[in-house]
């Protein structure tokens, strides 16, 4: 189990929705939390109001999060605790992005998380009673949806770096662990992702409110139980940290899907393909 009374622990978004109410339940349970985020003015003020120390950072540029994990060793000497939590969450159909809207999406929540990573890692391996990662993914990193294609993509992404990251931190033998967060319906203001959304990076992505739309009738917590789910994973060690167990079904069809195109053709017909002559090439003449 890891412990969280006495560490310290960075959080990124810290400064509202998720980031914010985990920031708090690891307060409350006892850490010193330093909360990052690239908002100033909401970073100073979800500081003061929670206990926390600011620390602004732009987690799309690694030189940011390195001065971001310099400042933390500085002030407290150690960090056993961090959360890549910073994301956005516009929407958009795919054929309708401009290669800055991935640029956007990619560089923010998966670029982001490679940053904490690659810049959190060594300091936790380091640490001789070990530590915690927590990264941020979705329900999305399990079933995408029309419209979050992008974001999907990222939060795919975030889902395999935490799984192989867990595999290689076993297969290491060291006293860090990994968990994937993968929240469903919150109440945060991820509905207004563009905000700090960079001017050059315009394009197709837009803010939408999916809590007066497509997912109004679905359950929906607050930050602090998000805080809680993950602090219970942190404790517990656990590689998945779900806000919403109840939309298993969500999941299942897809993995059904899965197992039914394996299963759609015996193994004997893949032999026989394997076998076959190949078509003609086609000679230019």
């Amino acid at each position: 189990m890891t412990s969280i009374a006495g560490r310290v622990a960075v959080v990124t978004g810290g400064a509202s929705g998720i980031g914010r109410g985990i920031a708090e339940q690891l307060i409350a349970e006892g850490a010193q939390v330093v909360i990052a985020d690239v908002q100033q003015d909401a970073l100073d003020a979800t500081a003061a109001e929670i206990g926390a120390t600011g620390i602004r950072v732009d987690v799309t540029d690694p030189a940011s999060v390195e001065a971001l994990a310099a400042e933390v060793i500085e002030r407290f000497g150690s960090v056993g605790i961090v959360v890549n939590n910073a994301g956005i969450g516009a929407l958009g159909r795919l054929a309708d992005l401009s290669l800055a809207d991935w640029k956007w999406m990619i560089d923010v929540n998966l670029w982001g998380v490679i940053h904490g990573v690659t810049t959190f890692l060594p300091l936790l391996k380091a640490n001789p009673d070990g530590g915690h990662i927590v990264n941020t993914g979705s329900m999305a990193s399990f079933s995408p949806m029309a419209g979050g294609g992008a974001y999907a993509v990222t939060k795919y992404g975030v889902a395999a770096l935490t799984e192989a990251l867990a595999i290689e931190l076993e297969e290491d033998g060291v006293p860090v662990h990994v968990t994937l967060l993968a929240p469903g319906t919150v109440r945060t203001n991820i509905k207004n992702s563009t905000r700090n959304r960079p001017a050059e990076l315009a394009g197709g992505l837009a803010d939408v409110d999916i809590s007066e739309g497509v997912a109004a009738d679905l359950r929906w917590i607050d930050p602090i139980e998000a805080g809680r789910i993950v602090t219970r994973s942190i404790r517990n060690d656990d590689l998945y940290a779900l806000t919403h167990p109840d939309w298993w079904h969500i999941v299942e069809g897809r993995q059904t899907a899965i197992r039914t195109a394996f299963e759609k053709y015996p193994v004997e017909d893949a032999a026989a393909l394997s076998a076959a002559p190949s078509a003609a090439p086609v000679v230019a003449s």
